[in-house]
């Protein structure tokens, strides 16, 4: 039997054992801050911002996972790529040769290139402000009160590169009384984790807040040649507001945050030798290397935001949303993971963006919806060199985009009868790019830019600057029917697109064409579902088919080129077709015991995918040899939990197993694609009456699997026949002591 066939059949076993069992979303809190809020989370109604406005999950027609904060702190998350495990049908992975940079695919769509320039195809909001860059988008787990995973096409209300979905990281709000928290756990691997959190009242409407998080990890690995830690956790990160709220329908908030990454650079592992040479054959575990081109790191970013809301009248709010974030990033990724500088990519990159958003709510008896405007103005930059050790060659690429982006939109929802209503949006988005790209072959290890002021120029590659404009209509319509409370049926179509640009590798010399930039993502995407509550609301269930048209999707590809170095490239790839469908659910027959299943399946297919083969002018249809990446066709989680009454408090224990089916790890069939694995993880916690203190102990991997999650594939001799993986964390045993006061 193949590892596909019994990832199959295990999930085919959850499903049976667990088809009675509903949605993990209604595991999480409401959010705090309002008082409907706040009255909805009493009641055990799980309130969520999807469509810009606080509306009850079961209400809103699209397809939502909500967890709280506090749930995937018991779980034990190392971060948010916990996600992954219990959402359907997402992939969300530290990128390759990175520790922090977010690569997030939701039902087929998403971006594998990090690169600056590139744009994501599934966002990330942290409080409704728009993060940009991926670089340092791994956040940890603190001080957050849940998280939305929004998939299909948002662009109607959250912009042009969520073609894929959305991801919402919402903080806590303050409020108006004294609290603090602390926590520590300590782990394996010499795991040390350390949050402190407090909110001090200054008076009755005006509250200062703040949250400092350090995290400290040895590595799963070692660097054979240097002797330092690989896949360690060097981590500080920090959060700081202030929150006004003069009376009743008037809420101000400033917030700032930064993050700094310290951890080793993270240069995978070789999967194959190069010949009878001993340097290039792989060593140790998966988690060992070799790489000789350096061991310095370092990433930052940071925000200020400041966010207003006015109730204009009963019904009218007015809301702004004012943003600032930088970030920069210093390190190197060694390709060949060998002292010798066969294939090394020493690298930085820079970005800033300022945003502004203006929106006004209307809450009416039977009109519902929120009316905007969006401004974006942000520039990305960096530099790399590519160094081919056997032929003393550097190619050095260089470059810089600036984005300004005006939108305006709106979503209206309105109850044609007690049981049937419309929704209908509409945004219209214009991207203004200019980008401009150096790239310069020299002779020697290394260019001047990079150290090495002795490397001669040779052949001036690319140097161009250029700009081209984008835009695009995104509407969205949704019919609900709710035949009865806590039961709602709908169906929906949207549009939505991610916006085109400049290849920033792009090499003029092979592909002339590359100055001319690349075209938007475009999709049409279809959905019907289900969402309900039955049983006294005992029993949860999520259901969602969905089909899309994809095209013109940007593709990375990056393949050796004659005579040395690194031919890239930016296809639009075509047509495809993807389908598939989702469903949560999540049993509570009693307060000591509930259970929860999640299953997505994915069936993402290429129509037509056009490229340039073998040097040739005319491009050639290869769909029938393409595949999508990082999308299994099946992704499932079943999981239960027992709880008990124990010495003043209650002590829960929840096991759980996340599965997935064979994954591509890029758009061609190699030997880095990672076959259908298994993950088992259980945590038990003993929290006190009132919430005051938890103890808690968390395994994650317990059966210590081996995967990988992304890889480098650049076969040959020149360059050092460079396969390497990258892989997900072995097993971890984390205990945690938190105090609340």
């Amino acid at each position: 039997m193949s590892r596909h066939d019994s990832v199959r059949i295990a999930l085919l076993a959850s499903v049976a054992l667990l088809s009675a069992t509903p949605a993990f979303a209604q595991d999480s809190a409401a959010p705090a801050g309002t008082a409907a809020s706040e009255a909805a989370q009493q009641e055990g109604e799980i309130i969520v911002t999807a469509r810009r406005r606080e509306e009850s999950l079961i209400d809103v027609p699209i397809s939502v996972s909500v967890v709280s904060g506090d749930t995937l702190l018991a779980k034990g998350a190392p971060d948010i790529t916990a996600l992954q495990d219990i959402t359907p049908n997402l992939t969300l992975q530290v990128a390759r040769g990175s520790n922090s940079t977010m690569i997030a695919f939701s039902r087929g769509v998403g971006q594998q290139d990090p690169l600056w320039g590139f744009e994501p195809g599934v966002a990330l909001y942290i409080d409704d402000v728009y993060v940009a860059r991926p670089q340092n988008a791994i956040l940890d787990v603190f001080d957050v009160q849940r998280v939305e995973v929004l998939r299909g096409p948002q662009g109607t209300l959250y912009g042009r590169n969520t073609i894929g979905g959305a991801i919402k990281y919402v903080t806590k709000r303050l409020g108006h009384e004294f609290h603090a928290s602390a926590r520590a756990a300590y782990g394996s691997y010499n795991q040390v984790d350390l949050v402190g959190t407090v909110t001090v009242p200054l008076t009755e409407t005006l509250s200062v807040g703040g949250s400092v998080a350090r995290y400290w990890r040895d590595g799963y690995g070692h660097n054979l040649n240097t002797g330092v830690d690989q896949y360690n956790k060097d981590v500080v990160a920090g959060r700081v507001s202030a929150e006004f709220t003069p009376r009743d329908g008037f809420f101000f908030r400033v917030a700032a945050d930064r993050t700094v990454d310290h951890s080793n650079p993270r240069h995978g592992h070789r999967l194959f030798g190069n010949g009878a040479d001993p340097v290039y054959q792989p060593v140790g575990s998966v988690y060992d290397t070799a790489a000789g081109s350096g061991d310095t790191n370092r990433v930052m970013s940071q925000g200020v935001s400041a966010t207003g809301e006015i109730a204009l009248t009963n019904e009218l709010t007015f809301k702004s949303i004012t943003a600032w974030r930088n970030g920069n990033t210093s390190g190197t990724i060694d390709f060949d993971n060998t002292p010798r500088p066969t294939l090394d990519v020493p690298a930085y990159y820079r970005d800033r963006q300022f945003t502004q958003e203006l929106q006004l709510l209307y809450t009416g008896g039977r009109l519902q919806g929120v009316a905007g405007l969006y401004y974006l103005n942000a520039r990305a930059s960096g530099a790399f060199d590519t160094v081919v050790g056997l032929a003393n060659l550097t190619i050095l690429t260089s470059g810089t985009v600036d984005t300004k982006s005006y939108a305006a939109f709106g979503d209206l929802s309105y109850s044609l009868t007690d049981r049937l209503k419309l929704s209908a949006g509409l945004r219209y988005t214009k991207d203004d790019k200019t980008g401009t790209v150096y790239r310069q072959n020299f002779t020697g290890i290394r260019s001047p830019r990079f150290g090495n002021p002795a490397a001669v120029p040779g052949l001036l590659r690319t140097n161009y600057t250029n700009s081209r404009d984008f835009e695009q209509a995104t509407p969205r319509i949704s019919l609900s029917y709710e035949p009865r409370h806590d039961l709602n049926l709908y169906a929906s179509w949207g549009k939505g697109f991610k916006s085109g640009g400049f290849d920033m590798r792009g090499d003029a010399v092979l592909t002339p064409t590359t100055v001319n930039g690349y075209q938007p993502e475009k999709i049409d995407s279809y959905e019907v579902g289900m969402k309900g509550a039955f049983l006294d609301r005992r029993f949860f269930l999520n259901l969602a088919g969905y089909y899309s048209n994809y095209r013109d999707q940007q593709v990375t590809i990056q393949a050796p080129a004659a005579g040395g170095g690194i031919a890239s490239f930016v296809d639009n790839a075509g047509k495809a077709e993807i389908w598939g469908f989702e469903a949560e659910a999540r049993m509570v027959p009693s307060r000591h015991f509930s259970s929860s299943l999640v299953v997505g399946y994915t069936h993402a297919e290429y129509k037509k995918f056009l490229t340039y083969i073998g040097g040739g002018t005319t491009p050639v249809d290869v769909s029938n040899q393409r595949f999508f990446q990082n999308t299994p066709r099946w992704t499932a989680n079943a999981s239960a939990t027992w709880s008990e009454d124990l010495a003043g408090g209650t002590i829960a224990f929840t096991p759980s197993v996340s599965l997935r089916s064979d994954i591509s790890m890029f758009e061609y069939a190699s030997p880095l694609d990672q076959d259908g694995y298994a993950l088992v993880e259980a945590s038990l916690n003993w929290t006190s009456e009132g919430g005051r203190y938890r103890i808690g102990v968390a395994g994650r991997n317990l059966t210590d699997e081996r995967y990988r999650v992304g890889g480098y594939y650049f076969p040959g001799a020149l360059y050092g026949n460079s396969i390497i993986g990258y892989y997900g964390p072995p097993r971890t045993v984390t205990g945690t002591f938190e105090l609340r006061f």
